[in-house]
């Protein structure tokens, strides 16, 4: 899927959290209704099987609890996309990456073959199932580990015994750590441990371009990879890095394993420089239109210091971002857009965009007992016309409003009310985007309150009470939390309709000024 994400590191926020933030984004031309689930121990399958590639994997005996972001409609899958679990660990999966014919002429993808004749008749050939894709991976991995570097580890050891089908990119994260794993070819994948301090972006280009191969092949603290990635590169000669005969120092895996291709500077690299730009606001030597990092650039850095701790306002902004302030915004007016007198509107691909299914921001805030340390952000539908806002993780079901979302259109589901909102709003911005800043700011305070309420009667009833994952108060209350913030989002979300449907009726072009005689 077409995908943006922003890793944070502790160090990078505004609280210490460690943040993964991603658009579900459906391809040109498709939506995936979405529903927010808690899945419990005993609900955990012991085989799985892929409806896409029909691949099947045991699982094992014992899991935890977790969250997640299925479809709606199952005919394609689960598609779990993120969550986190009761270890306080959050995944999320995928950002479909880019890769090069060389890789994958030497590593191909695993893909499902159909069976060929008719079983007991000469000729016949049996099925050959596919590797894993973004279908399965959270439902394989979240919850069956305790720490992020886990994550990696195990999915690690599912793609180079099963293989994959597509490239992607995913994110896990704990109390302390943000890594970041990105598959190469059909078998081998490569991590990086977010530094503490950066932030990254990635935007369906495969982006990491650093690389300790002594680090990862042996302690593992910041780098991980599959244990012949070194020799798959040297006897396949893809690093393409000049050292003039010297010894290589480091590696670029964006040279070896990645892409530059045209369509990259329109799709791809303009997302990270939008928000490497948003993030570092005043290098401007760095970030201008023209200057050594421009849109189109192939080098723009993995990972950076952002010049300001991160919010989860930011957060939002980045997952919203439409090239706003910039000739690039499709919603500038004609005056704003024009560089040497051509309309640069609709120029890049935003990040913004129609087709987003769903962003789940996953932070984990080490400051709080283990009971209310995860919490999951959720908008649905083009992030430009929703609010960003707050559940918590450690429950054991969702609020009707997130979860029982239909494949009916519906405005009693926060997803369609969303995309019906979107559609009104992007047809009248200038006339309508006001009520939607309103609103935004006003739900994101409300839900917070209730946060802050709830974070206290928990800090009340005990250190043990509020560590213990199990504990039944501690479940009425973020479940009640819960509820109220749903209850809050669903009549704030009536009103912004009321209002956006109210003007878009009143600018439609069939109207007159002259009322009946």
């Amino acid at each position: 899927m077409g995908c943006t994400t922003i890793l944070v590191g502790k160090r990078a926020s505004a609280d210490g959290s460690t943040i993964m933030a991603r658009t579900d984004d459906s391809g040109h031309g498709s939506f995936e209704a979405k529903r927010f689930e808690v899945i419990a121990p005993e609900d955990l399958p012991k085989t799985y099987r892929s409806v896409l590639s029909h691949v099947e994997i045991p699982l094992p005996e014992t899991g935890l609890r977790y969250t997640r972001f299925p479809d709606a409609s199952p005919h394609k899958g689960l598609w779990a996309g993120a969550g986190i679990n009761s270890a306080r660990v959050s995944m999320t999966a995928t950002e479909t990456l880019t890769s090069n014919e060389r890789v994958l002429g030497v590593d191909p993808l695993v893909e499902l073959r159909e069976a060929q004749g008719v079983e007991g008749q000469d000729g016949y050939v049996p099925e050959q199932p596919g590797g894993i894709g973004e279908e399965d991976m959270v439902v394989l991995v979240l919850p069956y580990i305790k720490t992020a570097r886990e994550g990696v580890l195990r999915l690690g050891e599912l793609l180079q015994k099963y293989g994959t089908y597509e490239m992607n990119g995913i994110g896990f994260a704990d109390n302390d750590d943000v890594w970041w794993l990105e598959t190469v070819g059909g078998h081998h994948w490569l991590a990086r441990r977010l530094p503490e301090e950066c932030y990254a972006v990635i935007a369906n280009q495969f982006s990491l371009d650093d690389f300790d191969f002594e680090d990862a092949l042996g302690e593992g603290r910041d780098y991980l990879c599959s244990p012949d990635l070194r020799e798959f590169v040297a006897d396949n000669h893809l690093d393409t890095a000049q050292t003039d005969g010297q010894p290589v120092q480091r590696f670029n895996p964006r040279l070896a394993f990645g892409s530059r291709s045209d369509s990259d500077h329109t799709y791809n690299t303009p997302r990270v420089w939008a928000l490497q730009r948003f993030l570092n606001p005043t290098d401007a030597s760095r970030f201008g239109f023209q200057g050594d990092s421009r849109p189109d650039s192939d080098d723009l850095d993995w990972c950076l210091i952002p010049e300001r701790l991160i919010t989860m306002e930011d957060v939002k902004y980045t997952q919203s971002y439409h090239y706003q302030g910039t000739p690039f915004n499709p919603y500038a007016r004609a005056e704003q857009a024009r560089i040497g007198g051509a309309d640069q509107r609709g120029m890049y691909r935003p990040i913004g965009i129609n087709r987003t299914n769903f962003v789940a921001a996953l932070q984990i805030r080490p400051d709080k007992p283990a009971t209310t340390t995860g919490l999951n952000w959720i908008a649905y539908g083009a992030m430009p016309f929703n609010a960003l806002v707050p559940f918590y993780a450690n429950v054991r079901h969702t609020p009707e409003y997130l979860e029982a979302t239909t494949e009916r259109v519906t405005t009693e589901n926060h997803y369609w009310a969303n995309r019906i909102i979107a559609a009104l709003v992007d047809a009248h911005y200038h006339q309508t985007i006001p009520h939607v800043e309103r609103y935004q700011q006003k739900v994101v305070a409300a839900a917070l309150q209730v946060v802050a309420r709830t974070d206290r009667a928990v800090a009340e009833l005990g250190e043990d009470a509020a560590n213990n994952m199990e504990d039944s108060r501690v479940y009425e209350l973020l479940e009640a939390a819960n509820a109220e913030i749903a209850d809050m989002l669903k009549r704030e979300t009536d009103d912004l309709l009321d209002k956006v449907l109210f003007d878009a009726s009143l600018n439609m072009h069939n109207s007159f000024s002259r009322d009946d005689a």
